[in-house]
């Protein structure tokens, strides 16, 4: 799952992106021209976007973004907290707003709830057979048994299990779940995971179609 922030306050931004990335895999750019690049190129699951940016504001990327037709679930990080300035965000486009200074858990909490609605799941629990899990905290259970996963294996079984029935390919488990900020990533290093994942939740949970990518039915 990835995430595009928007926010050109060095400090803040900097401690939103480590933020979010416990949870999602996140690019942080300080302009909406940046912003615009990096759209250009990659697929995000939710953008968090600052108002106050220099150049192109938040709200008027939101607007080209929705007269684009990018339907992209959108949270606001403004330091305005008039109900004016709240309604003309929402009214522009957005999907929720969070007024600064802002509390990191609260942020996970809103962002993993946008992100499960704009899949159509309606509730924080995806159960599938043998499986429960809670995306916002990734708390993993099989039969019962609490099963604890590295933050890679959470990462491709959570693109994997929110797609239950359709291939993910090897290239989109990839761009969903290492950012800019990653290392230099190996090229077994997908077919590592997915082996780890099927040691601790059984052989028969994701199936390889060959040449093509992965899925769970």
């Amino acid at each position: 799952m990835r995430v595009l922030l928007i926010e050109d306050d060095i400090n803040l931004g900097r401690a939103t992106a480590e933020s979010l990335r416990c949870s999602y895999a996140t690019d942080w750019v300080q302009s909406a021209e940046e912003a615009k690049n990096a759209l250009a190129t990659v697929s995000y699951a939710l953008i968090v976007l600052d108002i106050n940016l220099p150049g192109i504001s938040g709200l008027e990327f939101l607007s080209r973004l929705r007269n684009q037709k990018d339907q992209t679930p959108v949270l606001l990080l403004t330091a305005r907290d008039s109900v004016r300035h709240r309604v003309e965000g929402l009214n522009t486009g957005a999907d929720d707003y969070m007024v600064k200074p802002f509390d990191l858990d609260e942020l996970l909490a809103r962002c993993a709830a946008l992100i499960r609605r704009s899949n159509g799941i309606g509730t924080p629990l995806i159960t599938h057979k043998n499986l429960t899990y809670e995306p916002a905290s990734g708390y993993l259970q099989l039969e019962g048994k609490v099963v604890s996963l590295s933050g890679r294996e959470r990462a491709i079984f959570d693109c994997l299990i929110r797609n239950i029935g359709r291939i993910v390919s090897k290239n989109k488990i990839t761009e969903s779940i290492y950012d800019w900020s990653s290392e230099e990533i190996e090229s077994n290093t997908i077919e590592v995971h997915v082996a780890s994942l099927r040691r601790k939740l059984g052989r028969d949970l994701i199936k390889t179609q060959r040449g093509v990518g992965y899925l769970i039915e």
